[in-house]
């Protein structure tokens, strides 16, 4: 009997430690008030119960010290991310998630600064938060309701148990690599004849990146009130009566839930698929796609607004899975070399100077078409010719100055009779497909012979009658011209040979290096050139300039810079970076001429500038017209775009300020001194060494250890943006009272007194709408928090009136090095200027 009992309560004591393990083991990875992550190598983070999901921070892929804050899958190789906090905006090296006694989660930077927040109204009751085996993480009051959880807030996946409904979006992200929102979204939306209060229509649209604003829908599902994903691995939908139905596929086969894992994933690439992962994997399985919408994204998406799966100017071919292969139209290439999703650039856009001012192509012949059977770009056509003929399509296109590629459709597709569709660029939802496409795509472009392509400088407006009379005249002096130059020649060599040396001007036409098309000279040649280094034109971070003359078969002024304080490795590496220096060509850029390496002498020869600088011409006496500072300021974020995305190596120029803006006759804009940097900074140490006097236009950035990016180029700008608007310098003095100007721009605009900037101009006056819109570029430029900037390409476009301007938030809210720099120029809070 007794040995009865003892078996008893054997097995109730088994049989409660089984209810009560799976209760520890959740009380054991709950989250309790006040418990933080750190953004550190070691890994940290808060795991469910079974190990299946883990919340903590990984690093981005291929950064060091940037990480995101993030949900993933814990026991598969790849640990797929199913949910992330500030994909737009990466986390420093020990930057720290906190869960406070509000109940919230909060991500700081190490400076202080909040990076993200859970949206959950603050409750004093808070318990604790958890990492449930669900995949969603959440946090709890005292009475164990839910104040938060990230379900709530999906980015680009669902998990089992997950259901979204009116108000919930997912978003695509921008790569496999870049977590920040992409341009694809899933919503619901509500039809324009509503069925009943709970009816919705279940979409997925592309959107503006910049707005987030949704385009035209390229797959819908009518009557639907909720989606979810159940355990086993099925989508469904609920109507608008409550009904359930599968979403995905009848057809699939579906493990057990216990056999494996699942998500539905809305993809970079604009497609909606459903995941499965076996659980007890052997080798290298991954995750395979069940299922997907759309079925041919290429062809789907049929809208006139955004530029598709793959990017503008770019054509769309459907692979497996529904995925879209990219590929560039004849006559470009990628914008990204590295993202074949990124839209493609045009490879010559010089054939524009070979247009009249009716937009006619001068000459036809240097242009030729390709052609390409089964593809189009459908909705963005500015001109349609029926009835017509293939020819005339192509003559058509090759005669407009804008027309990029035509399409044409066959007769035998359209009852007899042809079309032509020309289009400008850029070109957007672009497709090829053998089967369901009856177009045919002609390309315009330049021919490799063409003069644009070898330019000369010919005049346009010379004709035949003009060259005739030229033909004649040079015809008639070659004879006297060659028995005078002969002479002279000869005379010039015996002198030559007396002398045993050959003239300076002589030795300078022919020190030309082929490898960079950049003349090499010697030490002794810019001596002669300058005069002994006589007339000095200023003197700057990079060294000192002087006027020169350089004597050749013409007389041609020039700024001659004397490189000072080369560090070691800048002065080995002087000629690699000339080199680059002399590839970049662009309109607003300070073109290089020549250079010397000699010895200790470092030297650069660039095109003289004859308006001088910005700094004079904004500071001087007399203020500059509006419309010229405005342009000005459009020329320099150009040049900036090149350095920055356009040239064959990415520069930063790390010193931009007006000093370093010059203007040519025309008062067109150039950057100077551009590619210099690399040889003046100890990017070890990622000092200012090189780089003085300009704290003014100084990034706060550069106060801290962090990477140095083309962010701290585009801080410079936004300074420099608002000299330009106001005439006056970022910094300063006025008895013993200092003025930043970024600070008293900025108390300006958020009192709504922008015109106190523009005081006694009254151009700007009279235009304070674009003021205002230059003002709010500025602030936006000059943001504490690097990832809050804009680009150069966003700040060009903004400049344009092609992209909207939203309403700026203060850029100091979340800087502490703001002060430091500050301080560091001798400068206190009460010192602006109100």
């Amino acid at each position: 009997m007794a040995s009865a009992i003892a078996l008893f309560y054997y097995h109730l004591l088994v049989f409660v430690i089984t209810l009560l393990v799976p209760a520890i083991a959740q009380v054991n990875n709950n989250v309790s008030v006040g418990s933080a992550l750190f953004a550190t190598d070691d890994n940290s983070m808060w795991t469910s119960p079974s190990g299946d999901f883990s919340f903590g921070f990984r690093r981005f892929p291929g950064q060091q010290d940037q990480f995101l804050l993030a949900i993933w899958f814990a026991k598969i190789p790849d640990e797929t991310i199913v949910w992330s906090a500030n994909g737009d905006y990466p986390a420093e090296r020990e930057s720290k998630v906190e869960l406070n006694t509000a109940g919230q989660l909060v991500l700081k930077a190490p400076g202080g600064w909040e990076l993200w927040r859970s949206s959950n109204n603050e409750n004093p009751r808070v318990s604790n938060g958890a990492m449930l085996d669900t995949g969603n993480f959440v946090t709890t009051s005292t009475n164990s309701s839910i104040l938060w959880n990230s379900f709530d807030e999906p980015t680009n996946t669902m998990l089992p148990t997950q259901v979204l409904g009116f108000g919930s979006n997912l978003f695509s992200s921008m790569s496999t690599e870049n977590y920040g929102v992409g341009k694809f979204q899933l919503r619901f939306n509500v039809p324009q004849q509503i069925i009943s209060n709970s009816s919705y229509i279940l979409m997925l649209n592309q959107i503006d990146v910049y707005t987030q604003n949704p385009y035209g829908a390229y797959y819908a599902k009518q009557d639907v009130s909720e989606l979810s994903l159940d355990k086993s691995g099925y989508l469904q939908v609920k109507n608008s009566l409550g009904d359930i139905s599968n979403l995905s596929s009848k057809d699939e086969v579906l493990r057990a839930e216990s056999d494996s894992y699942y998500r539905a994933t809305l993809d970079f690439d604009g497609v909606f698929r459903l995941y499965t992962h076996p659980k007890n994997f052997i080798g290298n399985q991954t995750w395979s796609a069940t299922w997907y919408v759309p079925e041919n994204i290429c062809l789907d998406i049929f809208d006139t607004f955004g530029s598709g799966p793959c990017g503008y100017n770019s054509i769309c071919l459907l692979t497996a899975y529904g995925k879209p292969e990219c590929q560039c139209a004849p006559g470009f290439s990628l914008l990204d070399v590295n993202n074949k999703y990124s839209g493609c650039k045009q490879d010559d856009v010089s054939y524009m100077n070979e247009c009249n001012e009716m937009g006619t192509v001068i000459s036809e012949d240097q242009f030729e078409i390709l052609e390409m059977e089964n593809a189009d770009w459908p909705l963005t056509a500015y001109e349609l010719l029926q009835p017509t003929t293939e020819f005339e399509c192509k003559k058509s296109c090759l005669h407009d100055c804008y027309c990029a590629v035509a399409i044409f459709q066959d007769p035998k597709y359209n009852n007899g009779t042809g079309r032509c569709w020309k289009k400008r660029l850029p070109l957007s939802n672009g497709r090829y497909n053998r089967n369901a496409v009856d177009r045919k795509a002609l390309f315009k472009i330049l021919k490799l012979n063409s003069p644009s392509q070898n330019p000369t400088n010919p005049d346009p407006g010379q004709g035949k009658q003009d060259q005739a009379i030229s033909i004649l005249a040079v015809l008639l002096g070659t004879s006297v011209f060659f028995n005078f130059f002969s002479v002279a020649a000869i005379s010039l060599l015996v002198f030559c040979l007396w002398q045993r040396k050959l003239p300076n001007f002589y030795r300078i036409l022919h020190t030309k290096d082929l490898d960079m098309n950049l003349r090499s000279f010697t030490y002794k040649d810019l001596e002669e050139a300058t005069s002994g280094f006589k007339e000095e034109l200023g003197r700057g971070s990079f060294g000192t300039v002087y006027k020169g003359v350089i004597v050749s078969s013409y007389s041609k002024d020039v700024a001659v810079k004397k490189v000072d304080k080369l560090i070691k490795e800048g002065e080995r590496a002087f000629k690699t970076e000339v080199t680059m220096i002399g590839q970049t060509h662009h309109k607003n850029l300070v073109q290089l001429l020549g250079y010397c390496d000699e010895g200790e002498h470092r030297i650069l020869v660039y095109e003289f500038m004859y308006n001088g600088s910005l700094s004079n011409f904004l500071f001087g006496a007399i203020r500059p017209s509006w419309k010229q500072r405005t342009q000005i300021a459009l020329g320099i974020a150009r040049g900036l775009m090149y350095l920055h995305e356009e040239c064959s190596m990415q520069i930063i120029h790390c010193d931009i300020k007006p000093q370093n803006i010059l203007l040519d006759d025309f008062f067109t804009a150039k950057i100077s001194d551009f590619g210099l940097a690399k040889l003046l900074m100890n990017h070890q140490t990622r000092t200012l060494t090189g780089i003085k006097g300009t704290k003014g236009y100084v990034a706060p950035e550069w106060f801290k250890n962090t990477p140095v990016t083309v962010k701290v180029d585009v801080y410079s700008f936004g300074v420099m943006l608002l000299e330009i608007i106001c005439c006056r310098r970022c910094v300063e003095v006025e008895m013993e009272r200092a003025t930043i100007l970024t600070e008293w721009a900025y108390d300006c605009y958020s009192r709504g007194k922008v015109e106190r900037l523009v005081e006694n101009d009254e151009e700007a006056i009279s235009d304070m709408n674009w003021v205002k819109k230059l003002v709010m570029v500025a602030i936006w430029c000059v943001q504490a928090v690097p990832l809050f900037r804009p680009s150069m390409r966003e700040v060009t476009h903004m400049l344009e009136g092609i992209l909207e301007i939203s309403a700026p938030p203060c850029p100091f809210l979340y800087s502490s090095t703001f002060e430091v720099e500050k301080s560091s120029m001798g400068f206190s809070n009460n010192s602006m200027k109100k």
